[in-house]
């Protein structure tokens, strides 16, 4: 009896979701690049997905129409949203309790790809959709967000949050910014901006080119608040095995 009784609770020890320690931990480390593979969504959900987001689209860049004129509009990419002139696709996705504790919902982040957007435009706006079942309920714009790199619940309140980020490339430089952000109650808000996070020029062959790149760090962790957020810069030389030495803490002047 005593052995079934030990069983049952190692069992049970197992199944419980691990909580969050009290100690400095890391939230994520961008010194770690890998490389992210395109999201695997299903032709029939990208097209439920946009269906139910926008009111007309298109399915092939080639549809867009070259005598399409944003006028005299101080936003020609709402413009091309109103006008249809937009071929969307979903980026990436995540499970979870968005809007409120219990629930569950799938949040999709979608490349509106408005039209003849341009490199200053970074090609395109970018939504978050979340889903609960068959049910739109929240449809807001992300300010460029495209990936979701983690999701946490770091106050323990039953609703996640997502840590995502946006970036750019140019002439082999990449640059990545990250900002904590919540969509209770269906409200986006960022609880923290940690500005950039990677600033990488390797790829460009330049002479003396180097990397810098954030580890973030979650402390004083206790539930129902929300623990402190530090960062650390750290900087290496592009070479095969890349020696980081720490720069820098708190978020970067850039």
């Amino acid at each position: 009896m005593r052995i079934i009784f030990l069983l049952l609770v190692a069992s049970l020890t197992v199944a419980q979701k691990p909580a969050l320690q009290k100690d400095r931990q890391v939230l994520m480390d961008f010194r770690k690049q890998t490389e992210v593979a395109p999201a695997n969504i299903p032709l029939a959900t990208q097209r439920t997905v946009s269906t139910k987001v926008f009111r007309k689209y298109l399915t092939e860049e080639s549809n867009c129409s070259p005598d399409f004129n944003a006028g005299d509009s101080t936003d020609p990419l709402a413009a091309a949203r109103k006008a249809g002139q937009i071929v969307p696709r979903i980026l990436d996705s995540a499970t979870g309790s968005f809007t409120g504790p219990g629930e569950s919902q799938t949040a999709y982040v979608i490349f509106v790809g408005e039209c003849n957007a341009s490199h200053a435009d970074n090609f395109g706006t970018k939504r978050v959709a979340i889903f609960q079942g068959p049910r739109l309920i929240v449809d807001l714009d992300v300010d460029f967000k495209r990936d979701i790199v983690r999701k946490t619940d770091l106050n323990s309140d039953g609703i996640d949050e997502l840590l995502m980020t946006s970036g750019d490339m140019n002439q082999g430089t990449v640059v990545e910014m990250a900002a904590l952000v919540s969509f209770d109650s269906g409200r986006f808000r960022v609880l923290h901006d940690f500005g950039t996070v990677l600033d990488d020029s390797c790829g460009s062959g330049r002479p003396g080119s180097t990397s810098t790149a954030s580890v973030l760090y979650i402390s004083d962790v206790v539930p129902g608040n929300m623990p402190k957020l530090t960062m650390e810069n750290y900087e290496s030389r592009c070479n095969k095995t890349m020696r980081w030495r720490l720069v820098s803490t708190g978020e970067r002047d850039d």
